[in-house]
């Protein structure tokens, strides 16, 4: 046998040996008898081509944390690369500790094997049931952002990141280059990068892989980097010192900083490591070159079944591990083999960020009252920015999580914009790199993020939230869109990991969207797009919720329990200008425990009986229906009119489609069983439609909302543009009044004649009428 000198080649040859009978074997997978076809599974998944090279790099941070007790979290960005972390796992005890199913034994070895890519097993890709792992890279390109949104305000974690060169070719990893800038060496750990170049996507180069070093070295130069390239195709073992060299230089930045000589700007080192593609399987089967080239980067000899050539290649390629040698007459790895894995928590698998709800604490929440807006004088009768108002409150939280860290508010550079800015009162923006010029609340400590890329505003919170912290994401609505695919992975993992019965749920993710497209009318159409919530409305009903606060006070008691919350994706659309505010804070608290509730003091005859509900959610929509009343309490006094806001927009859903739907006796008490409803909503009409399926008759609920209609106009031209103005919503609710034409019919005519006379108006004038901007509720009873 030969001697292991550096003490992780016979551990690498076990990890790979095993990541390989993953892919091809059910049975036999110590190959103490001959191999036979009936061992092999009979679908063969997975990708092998990655496996060799994420093992090289657990096996040198394994090193690493034996040699210095490193605190090491891994971030694995080709996470089709799954054999490879499962055989870690299983060499280092993490799997039999979650599961002795998968034991250190030929029969845990087996039981893994059978499990992967099988139904109810483990996917091809990492996943929730995976220790040890916070990402799932099913989607390539935020690997990296999320491994730094787990380094923020931990200064003791290192945070290695494997980044696939096919997974380097994505936008969102070559914005993530840049968070070294926004990471302090003082408050913050440390993300190690390792690029992994093994050459080929599924079918094709990759980018990165035809350049030279030299380019290579000065692109990342270029991005503040001190990039180290690594050949690991003739000898694995020079990851080891690679990454022992990388972590005595990321020391040395930290020391340094910590002493008070921050450098200025801090040449974080990362690894690009050039390996084979599926290094160690068979160079050539059949006259095709497997080894190096795009055929490892699935299953490399996907023909066994059927060719015999390639089946006595996978015998060969196998017993080239020896595993006789690797594994006892149990099938455990021999002492020698375990010797270079951790022990504890200091090993990877069990790392406690990875399971980060265990080290998650409740948020310091200051109360509400000192915040809420007074309307004491009546509804209507008080105004404030609803965002303003949630930013002071917010900045109390940055104050009073000074000390623990564990709050953060990323946004794509508009606090200002958004009205939130006071919040960098508390704390400044984080920027690590002096600027030169003039700005404005920086600090490298500050927990404040913004930066024009939305897709590492999500990875950041992702991984700062999995990793036991809390955060919110505010966004402009119409943009918050570009991460739909990522909100789309992060939903899966958070309905995966609530059928894992070891993890325990994580602070929830909070998207504030505002910069409402009804108030976007000075940007366009490009601003005008509520389809963010048809979106989150398509995922699991137990990890999702949409709130549309009607006013600041609603919003504060919205923001008070979202923060609190675990284990979902809660989106709120709010108001950033001043308007006109509803609710005062116990009103505010009851409304929002019911989710949707009669507002008596806008309905006639106290909301009872009425011939026509008008029903809207959100914060504009809520203005035009009461003005709608307004009208029709006006012009039609003996009608009766109800009034019901939704502010859970979710209730409207059935109770055994969504946790938070009505239960069926409170929903016929709020909306009857057939009165005719106007619903105002803030986005598309489809997304209420779509909860209200199953609830009775709902072909009665006429719902209005966006419709694509947007341009550079003026706020009430807007509305009326998409059929959502006051005149439009009074229009409605007089077709659907019993037995009252024809009068209504000519009042219809005469609120249609109106409207267009205003829209015909402010094309002249450019601006809306005063009755429109200067509009009141006018007080409360019949």
């Amino acid at each position: 046998m030969e001697r292991d000198t550096h003490g992780t080649r016979a551990y690498r040859r076990a990890a790979d040996y095993a990541a390989a009978t993953l892919i091809f074997l059910r049975d036999n997978v110590l190959l103490r008898e001959p191999l036979r076809r009936e061992h092999l599974k009979p679908r063969l998944l997975g990708h092998w081509g990655s496996c060799p090279g994420i093992t090289m790099v657990y096996a040198a941070l394994n090193t690493l944390i034996k040699e210095r007790g490193t605190d090491v979290l891994l971030v694995t960005g080709p996470g089709h690369g799954a054999p490879a972390n499962h055989a870690n796992l299983w060499l280092e005890g993490t799997h039999e500790h979650y599961d002795p199913a998968l034991a250190r034994t030929g029969s845990g070895l087996t039981e893994l094997a059978r499990r992967y890519c099988a139904p109810d097993g483990f996917p091809s890709h990492l996943s929730p049931a995976v220790p040890g792992t916070i990402h799932e890279g099913g989607e390539l390109g935020y690997a990296l952002s999320t491994a730094f949104g787990a380094a923020f305000d931990a200064p003791g974690r290192l945070v290695a990141c494997i980044v696939g060169d096919g997974e380097a070719e994505t936008g969102p990893t070559a914005g993530a280059w840049h968070s070294t800038k926004f990471l302090d060496p003082v408050t913050g750990g440390a993300v190690l990068p390792v690029l992994h170049l093994n050459g080929y996507k599924i079918s094709s180069p990759t980018l990165f892989a035809t350049m030279t070093d030299d380019e290579l070295t000065a692109l990342f130069r270029g991005y503040g980097w001190d990039p180290r390239i690594v050949d690991a195709t003739e000898d694995p073992d020079v990851v080891v010192s690679a990454v022992r060299d990388a972590h005595t230089a990321i020391t040395g930045i930290q020391r340094r900083a910590r002493a008070g000589d921050r450098p200025a700007r801090p040449a974080w080192p990362m690894l690009v490591l050039r390996s084979l593609k599926g290094q160690g399987a068979p160079y050539e089967v059949g006259g095709r070159r497997i080894e190096g080239t795009f055929h490892a980067h699935q299953v490399p000899l996907a023909g066994v079944h059927e060719d015999d050539e390639q089946f006595k290649a996978l015998e060969a390629w196998l017993r080239s591990y020896r595993p006789d040698e690797l594994f006892d007459g149990e099938g455990r790895p021999r002492p020698y083999v375990l010797a270079a894995c951790p022990e504890g928590e200091r090993r990877i698998g069990m790392n406690p960020a990875a399971d980060g709800g265990r080290l998650r604490r409740p948020l310091d929440l200051p109360p509400l009252e000192p915040y809420a807006v007074d309307v004491g004088a009546g509804p209507g009768t008080a105004s404030a920015s609803p965002n303003r108002v949630l930013a002071a409150w917010l900045t109390e939280i940055m104050h009073r999580t000074q000390r623990g860290r564990d709050f953060r508010i990323v946004s794509p550079d508009e606090l200002a914009s958004n009205k939130l800015d006071s919040v960098l009162g508390a704390s400044g923006r984080a920027y690590a790199w002096p600027v030169d010029e003039y700005a404005e609340d920086l600090a490298r400590d500050g927990r404040v993020m913004e930066v024009l890329s939305e897709h590492n505003c999500q990875g950041w919170i992702q991984g700062y939230l999995q990793t036991g912290r809390h955060g919110l994401f505010p966004t402009y609505e119409a943009f918050a869109s570009v991460v739909d695919s990522m909100l789309n992975q992060y939903a899966k993992w958070l309905k995966m990991s609530h059928e894992v019965p070891w993890r325990t749920p994580v602070s929830s993710l909070t998207y504030l969207l505002t910069s409402e497209g009804w108030r976007q009318e000075h940007n366009g159409y490009s601003h005008q797009g509520p389809g963010f919530i048809n979106n989150l409305l398509t995922k699991k009903s137990t990890v999702t919720g949409v709130h549309l606060p009607p006013d600041a006070n609603t919003l504060l008691v919205t923001m008070e329990r979202l923060l609190a919350d675990t284990g979902r994706i809660n989106l709120v659309v709010a108001g950033k200008h001043t308007a006109a505010q509803w609710l005062d804070l116990a009103d505010a608290r009851r409304h929002c425990a019911a989710g949707a509730s009669t507002w008596r003091w806008a309905s006639t005859h106290d909301g009872e009986d009425p011939e026509v509900i008008l029903a809207c959610a959100g914060g504009i929509p809520t203005v035009e229906t009461l003005a709608a009343a307004d009208l029709l309490r006006r012009d039609l006094p003996d009608a009766r009119v109800r009034v019901v806001n939704v502010v859970d927009l979710c209730v409207l859903a059935p109770p055994d489609r969504h946790p938070h739907g009505m239960a069926d006796a409170d929903f016929r008490e709020l909306f009857g069983t057939d009165t005719h409803v106007v619903f105002d909503f803030h986005g598309y009409p489809a997304a209420v439609h779509q909860l209200l399926h199953g609830r009775p008759h709902p072909a009665r609920f006429h719902v209005r909302g966006y419709v694509e209609e947007g341009t550079t106009t003026t706020p009430y031209d807007l509305l009326a543009g998409n059929g959502v103005s006051r005149h439009d919503l009074a229009i409605t609710a007089l077709r659907h009044l019993r037995g009252r034409s024809p009068v209504t019919g000519d009042l219809a005519a005469a609120y249609a004649h109106h409207r267009d006379r205003l829209r015909a108006e402010l094309r002249r004038t450019g601006t809306d009428p005063a009755e429109i901007t200067d509009w009141k509720w006018p007080g409360s009873g019949s």
